[in-house]
C-alpha cells in the first residue's frame, strides 16, 4: 500500500493548523504521516502538534525562516512516504480527500497532481467573496484549477499539490522559495517528462485572507511572482497573464478619456458597469447571498488591481536589471 507524507509548512498560524489536523484525523484513508515544518515562526505551533501526537503519525521540525519553498524541501528530506502531498496550513479537507487521491493514482497514475480550491460554508462573507474572485470565470482566477486553460499546460499549485518521491529526487525540490516557486517547480517537472493531472474531486477549502488589505498585498505579490517565473522560463509568460495589468491600466485611464472624447469616456464607464453587473449576478447566484455578491465586486477589483500593480512593479524592475538575474525569494518578505 502506498504511503503518503503530508507536508505542511507553517508560519505563525497555529490555530489554522489545528483545524487542518482535525481534518486529517477524520480521513477514511489512514496510511499516511504528517510532516510539519515551522518556518521560523514567532508564534509556534509545537503545542498544537503535540496535542495531535496520539491521533496522527506526526513529526514536527523547526527551521530558520527561509520561505515556503525551502520549508517544503526541508520536509521532503525528512519524509518517509512514497508520495508527498503539499497543503497550505490555511486549508480544510473532506474526510475522503486521501481516499480520492489514492483511488485516482491506483487507476490512472501520475507523478504530479493538483486539486482545486473552493469556499466552506463556515467562511465569513469576505472569505467567500475572496474565494469567488480567485476561482471565477470573470477574473483571471477562472483559469486556475482547470485541466487546460488560457495560461497553457496545467501546473499544480502548492496549496494543494501531490508529487511522487521520484519527482523530488529528479528535480531536487523547489529551486526557489517564494515568487512563483510552485509554478517554476511544476514547469521543471513537466519538462523532465513527468505528467501532471488535475483531480477535480480532491478539492480543498482554502481560507486565504480575511481582509481586503491583506488580500491586496498577497495579489500584488502574485503579480510580481508571474514576472519572476518569466526570469526562469520566458516562454511561460502568456498574453492572459497581462489581463489584470491591462484591466487596471484601462480602469484608471477612464477619467482621462474625457479629455480625448466624451464618447470614449462613456464607453469606458459602460464597459465597467456591465462588468460589475455580470460579476454581481454571477457571485450572488453561486453564493446565494446578496452580501457575498456585493463583496465579490470589491474582491475582484482588489484582486485585479493588486495583481496588476505587482505585475507592473516587477516588470519595470525586470527591464532594468541584468537578464541573468534570478530571484529566489528567500530574502523577500511574503505578505503573510
Amino acid at each position: 500500500m502506498r504511503k503518503y507524507s503530508i507536508i505542511i509548512p507553517v508560519y505563525n498560524r497555529p490555530d489554522e493548523l489545528s483545524e487542518l489536523l482535525t481534518c486529517l484525523v477524520k480521513q477514511t484513508f489512514t496510511h499516511f504521516e504528517v510532516v510539519i515544518i515551522e518556518d521560523g515562526s514567532r508564534i509556534k505551533c509545537d503545542k498544537v502538534v503535540k496535542a495531535f501526537s496520539h491521533q496522527l503519525e506526526i513529526y514536527y521540525f523547526y527551521k530558520e525562516n527561509g520561505g515556503q519553498g525551502f520549508a517544503r524541501n526541508y520536509g521532503f528530506e525528512r519524509a518517509k512516504g512514497d508520495y508527498f502531498i503539499i497543503l497550505d496550513s490555511d486549508a480544510l479537507i473532506e474526510p475522503n480527500y486521501l481516499s480520492i487521491v489514492d483511488n485516482r493514482l491506483n487507476n490512472n497514475y501520475v507523478d504530479l497532481y493538483g486539486g482545486p480550491d473552493t469556499d466552506h460554508p463556515s467562511f465569513t462573507p469576505i472569505q467567500k467573496a475572496i474565494s469567488y474572485s480567485m476561482t471565477s470565470f470573470f477574473t483571471t482566477g477562472g483559469i486556475r484549477g482547470k485541466k487546460s486553460n488560457l495560461g497553457g499546460t496545467f501546473h499544480p499549485r502548492s496549496f494543494n499539490m501531490g508529487i511522487s518521491r521520484k519527482v523530488w529526487e529528479r528535480t531536487g525540490g523547489f529551486q526557489i522559495s517564494r515568487m512563483g516557486e510552485d509554478i517554476i517547480f511544476s514547469i521543471t517537472a513537466l519538462r523532465m517528462g513527468f505528467k501532471s493531472a488535475l483531480i477535480p474531486e480532491a478539492f480543498i477549502y482554502h481560507k486565504r485572507r480575511t481582509g481586503f488589505g491583506a488580500f491586496f498585498r498577497q495579489l500584488r505579490f502574485f503579480g510580481r511572482a508571474r514576472i519572476n517565473i518569466a526570469r526562469f522560463y520566458p516562454d511561460e509568460l502568456k498574453l492572459v497573464h497581462t489581463f489584470p495589468f491591462l484591466f487596471t491600466l484601462g480602469s484608471l485611464s477612464i477619467p482621462l478619456l474625457w479629455f480625448i472624447h466624451s464618447w470614449l469616456f462613456f464607453a469606458g464607464i459602460t464597459f465597467l458597469f456591465i462588468y460589475i453587473v455580470l460579476l454581481f449576478i454571477d457571485a450572488t447566484r453561486q453564493s446565494k447571498s446578496l452580501e457575498v455578491g456585493f463583496l465579490s465586486i470589491i474582491a475582484a477589483f482588489v484582486q485585479l488591481f493588486g495583481y496588476g500593480f505587482g505585475f507592473a512593479q516587477e516588470g519595470i524592475k525586470r527591464m532594468l536589471e541584468p537578464k541573468t538575474h534570478r530571484e529566489t525569494g528567500a530574502a523577500v518578505e511574503y505578505p503573510s
